[in-house]
């Protein structure tokens, strides 16, 4: 694979580039970036490629329609699309007509939809009329008839306006508008809020999927998103004019953060796809000549595994650097990937939509240990830090789950945060804000760990997923790690039955790697060798991977798994 300057070279570079930080709004970053590099191309599809210049052009204009619409400083937009460019279009258009973004998870049902739109206060939604099986026509039939023309009507009184953005060869309803439309109203003169609206506005009120139940919108500011974007870069150390491939979707902090809003810092180039397939990001890579690609531990085991079949097919040769991160990585991955890929720059880390992303990761020259056994340190970010207390945007502390007390170093205890990177609570939910965010101000994450003593955190489960057999305390990803060691496991996820005599058992849902069959009784006598009697699960099923419900960053709704296994496993008993 291709060769890079050192971490530090690079990481000097940007020092030099940005020796302060200087807030501001997304859409008045891609505005320096056009300035900087306005002929590089900002977004790269198979459909064409658009400049910085381009792309900022075309947010304008769907601002101005925003703002011919009647949307004002200050206002909720929904945005429900996937990876196309008019994401990124609308995004910054958005923000330049000083409105909030609702990114919406494009794989939402109706009922999930019309809960994000009476939540959020949207007046003005801009979506797609299809994606892949899903057809969002219908669903604004169905939940707000006439929408084409009075917007969301009685049962969404706020939302004035619906922009479609055509995906298919359909034609769109009579009367609606559409998003080609939109960029090009009669409109006056554009109005920059930049007098009234700074960096610390509103960017995104961002719906978690959540890992344990009804989603919240997480409150995300201009400045929150560019600093830790920065901190990506300056972590990473993006080289100039980096090219970054993703599937990860763009309404989530992952591909917006890590991609999207952190490339114009070095005037590099997003190559968005719209579905993850491992060949055909083999290809993107190949025909785009991308540097970096974004990942969760599935992606990365799919890509090695066509890889593997006919790596002649594919030219890597561009490929200098790789992210994956955001669930359990299988057994080995980190040596296959050297193995496969050469010795490009591996990184792993830890975050949250509450945390507008990565807060924990390594460092592209770590020791291959750290990246094996920890998700990383607390993230330089450079000049985004500077002015901040420390120097980092996220700080954390390990705290007892019961009394909130630090535990000692090393100690496994609950992950609280703190600092300019975290969210200061969720839209129109306080007391859900109040459970979350304790009076001084510190995150209670739900995660457990603990940082060793070189600073390096280590995951070992969530407090809502420990359960208790017998009155002993079992963490899931203890049986997890011994259950994942077996070659014919691609992923395994132990959730909590209701037990008469027990109070609670594991059962463990495996996903089977390609080529191989999983015989539960060979997994529960594997687990009695290695573990407690108590910690061993007393159901083991085989799930298909496209059945385990996920966040859009990888990580396992757990509280679903463990409703099918009530259904299953109770319906089978009784």
């Amino acid at each position: 694979m291709g060769l890079l300057a050192s971490v530090a070279e690079r990481q000097g570079d940007l020092d030099a580039r940005y020796p302060q930080w200087v807030p501001k709004r997304i859409d008045q970053m891609l505005d320096t970036a056009a300035k900087a590099f306005p002929d590089r191309p900002y977004v790269i599809t198979d459909r064409g490629e658009w400049s910085y210049t381009q792309i900022s052009d075309w947010s304008t204009r769907v601002a101005a329609g925003l703002i011919k619409l009647g949307v004002k400083p200050g206002d909720h937009v929904g945005l429900l699309m996937a990876n196309y460019p008019e994401f990124v279009a609308a995004k910054y258009g958005i923000a330049r007509a000083g409105a909030t973004c609702i990114p919406i998870n494009f794989l939402n049902r109706r009922h999930e939809l019309a809960y994000v739109l009476r939540q959020s206060d949207a007046v003005a939604l801009i979506t797609m009329d299809t994606f892949r099986d899903l057809d969002y026509v219908a669903d604004l039939d169905a939940i707000c008839s006439g929408w084409q023309s009075q917007g969301g009507g009685d049962e969404f009184p706020l939302l004035k306006n619906v922009v479609m953005f055509q995906t298919s060869e359909r034609a769109l309803p009579a009367g609606a508008l559409s998003f080609d439309a939109l960029c090009d109203l009669d409109t006056p003169v554009l109005v920059d809020p930049l007098d009234t609206i700074g960096g610390e506005a509103l960017a995104d009120i961002l719906y978690t999927s959540g890992t344990t139940g009804e989603p919240k919108g997480v409150l995300l500011t201009h400045d929150m998103l560019l600093r830790t974007a920065f901190g990506s870069v300056y972590g990473r150390a993006f080289q100039d004019g980096r090219k970054v491939t993703f599937s990860l979707p763009m309404y989530h902090v992952y591909g917006l953060v890590e991609g999207m809003l952190a490339v114009p810092f070095v005037g590099g180039a997003i190559i968005p796809e719209l579905t993850f397939r491992p060949v055909g990001t083999l290809n993107t890579i190949s025909r785009h000549r991308a540097e970096d690609v974004l990942f969760i531990p599935t992606m990365t085991s799919g890509l090695l595994d066509a890889y593997e079949k006919d790596p002649a097919a594919y030219d890597l040769s561009s490929l200098t650097s790789m992210i994956t991160s955001g669930g359990i990585s299988p057994p080995g991955i980190w040596d296959r990937i050297f193995a496969l890929l050469g010795e490009i720059e591996l990184t792993t880390g830890y975050g949250m939509s509450e945390t507008s992303g990565s807060s924990t990761v390594t460092a592209p020259d770590d020791p291959s240990e750290r990246r094996e056994n920890t998700n990383g340190k607390l993230r330089t970010v450079g000049a985004a830090g500077r002015d901040v207390e420390g120097g980092y945007l996220v700080r954390y502390r390990v705290v007892d789950t019961r009394s909130g007390v630090d535990v000692d170093p090393g100690q496994v205890g609950e992950l609280v945060c703190h600092g300019p990177g975290v969210t200061k609570g969720y839209y129109k939910k306080p007391e859900e804000t109040a459970e979350t965010i304790d009076a001084e101000g510190w995150l209670h994450t739900g995660d457990l760990g603990y940082f060793d003593e070189q600073g390096y955190l280590v995951l070992v489960g969530r407090v809502k997923e420990t359960f208790r057999t017998g009155g002993e305390q079992v963490m899931p990803k203890e049986v997890e790690d011994a259950i994942a060691i077996r070659p014919e496991i691609l992923q395994v996820h132990v959730v909590a039955l209701p037990d008469p005599r027990a109070g609670e058992v594991g059962v463990a849902y495996i996903v089977a790697r390609e080529g191989y069959a999983v015989d539960p009784d060979e997994i529960i006598a594997h687990c009695e060798e290695r573990l407690a009697r108590f910690k061993v699960p007393r159901h083991v099923r085989v799930i298909a991977i496209e059945d385990v419900p996920t966040t859009p960053s990888g990580r396992p709704r757990k509280f679903l798994l463990a409703e099918r296994a009530r259904q299953e496993i109770e319906k089978e008993i009784f």
